[in-house]
């Protein structure tokens, strides 16, 4: 492939996980000379990042797949790639579905796309799907925002819940090591980013399987170790961090969001089901009760933090009582927002060969019942912040109304505030609250900043 036609596309589906990845990849791709192409059909190397927890997003693969696969026939010169969970998923099976693939890769070797390109240009189709210790990541990423950025501290997932291909297709528990990712941050700050999430699909199991312990017999490497540890980087303002697990979502963990002015008070830990029995079907490993008492700890260390989660309705066996409880649990906590969806059976998870199955059309219906009251329950918790003044870390132009920023507070809220983006972008600013909605607000700034944009 000459250096004039290397142009590459990446469209990415599914979780923040993915999203990080496929910036690491963009990075790889950006050393070895590619440039960007705004559409797949301007690239001759194009990567789709997948995602497997719902069907849809696997079907609405192949049929992007299936229109490049076309284009290919007629540019021989055209590299194809698929990554992330369904690669993983599929493996040797993609290839067969769709010849004209060149490379099928999971989600572990996102760090060595490069090489892995190389034996493809040297003629090559090519598989990597097998478990691999994932290399500590020295590629730069092309981050989408220059404002925010994700930061990965723990790969794979050791849970073993009933409905999840996680750990089938993201592997084991695999967690970086402290100063890797304090070297990370710190060039983040170096760089004028403003806000870091720190990324794990279970990211409450970080460093359990690295090695130490304190002379008090406590492991020394746990998430709340690490917010201490990172918490004073020069020029991050704020920190986030996700996805967490009720079972390991400790009183510790919480006095430290407290205690750290950079942590943002902020927390999404899913529940998926507000029923005992489904919550036990499902391999969860905590009740509602203690689910319930997490909660109320986080509120008692801080009383406005924004809570928000993920929940599955129609999950096999689900009776109507059961979904009522899942309700309940919604009506009592009050969540700022939540994630949901229908259940949806996965490949090589348990769940999907149970014969009670629920009906789609049930299913629908559940959900949008659930959704209905999420929407009751955020329009609730937004009205506190009517008359206040907060904090905005403004992001971008309101697509919407050029005339208006957005941003969002430290607990999460999409903010809109009249401003000049040019101006803004990338400042934090204090703004007068004054229209709540559902899941968003707007409100006016009290002082906009006279510092040059970043």
């Amino acid at each position: 492939m000459s250096s004039a036609s290397r142009r590459y596309h990446i469209t990415t589906f599914g979780c923040q996980m993915n999203k990080a990845d496929s910036e690491r990849m963009a990075g790889i791709l950006e050393n070895l000379g590619f440039e960007w192409a705004e559409e797949p059909d301007e690239a001759n190397l194009i990567l789709y990042n997948t995602c497997t927890i719902r069907d849809n997003a696997e079907q609405k693969v192949y049929s992007y797949l299936g229109r490049q696969a076309k284009r290919k026939q007629t540019q021989p010169d055209l590299t194809l790639i698929v990554a992330g969970c369904v690669a993983q998923q599929e493996g040797e099976r993609l290839l067969s579905r769709i010849p004209e693939l060149d490379l099928v890769m999971g989600p572990q070797h996102a760090n060595r796309l490069g090489e892995l390109l190389e034996q493809v240009f040297s003629g090559s189709q090519v598989v990597a799907t097998e478990p691999v210790h994932i290399m500590e990541d020295i590629t730069k990423p092309r981050r989408d925002s220059h404002i925010t950025a994700w930061v990965n501290v723990i790969y794979g997932c050791n849970e073993r819940c009933t409905y999840c291909v996680v750990p089938n297709v993201r592997g084991l528990e695999q967690s970086r090591h402290p100063e890797a990712i304090r070297a990370e941050i710190e060039l983040l700050g170096q760089q004028g980013y403003k806000e870091i999430t720190l990324l794990g699909q279970n990211i409450d199991a970080y460093g359990r399987d690295l090695p130490g312990t304190t002379a008090t017999g406590r492991h020394q490497h746990t998430l709340t170790d690490l917010l201490y540890f990172v918490h004073d980087v020069p020029g991050i303002e704020r920190i986030r961090f996700a996805t967490s697990h009720p079972r390991y979502f400790t009183e510790r963990l919480i006095q430290a969001c407290q205690e750290l002015p950079k942590v943002c008070e902020h927390v999404h830990i899913p529940f998926q089901s507000g029923d005992n029995e489904i919550l036990k079907a499902m391999s969860r490993g905590y009740t509602r009760d203690r689910y319930r008492r997490v909660i109320e700890t986080v509120r008692r260390y801080m009383p406005d933090a924004a809570i928000s989660a993920d929940a599955i309705v129609g999950f096999p066996g689900e009776t109507e009582a059961q979904f009522e409880n899942t309700l309940k649990l919604v009506e009592e906590i009050g969540f700022d927002q939540l994630n949901t969806a229908a259940y949806s059976p996965r490949p090589g998870t348990p769940a999907a060969n149970w014969d009670n199955q629920i009906p789609d059309a049930v299913k629908q219906d559940r959900l949008q019942q659930l959704n209905h009251l999420v929407a009751v329950k955020a329009a609730e918790r937004s009205q506190r912040y009517l008359g206040r003044t907060e904090e905005v870390l403004v992001e971008a132009a309101n697509e919407k109304n050029p005339t208006q920023v957005m941003g969002r507070t430290r607990t999460n809220r999409l903010t809109f505030f009249p401003g000049d983006i040019q101006h803004l972008r990338g400042q934090l600013v204090h703004v007068e609250i004054h229209e709540a909605r559902a899941f968003s607000l707007t409100g006016t700034a009290i002082a906009l900043p006279t510092l040059v944009s970043v």
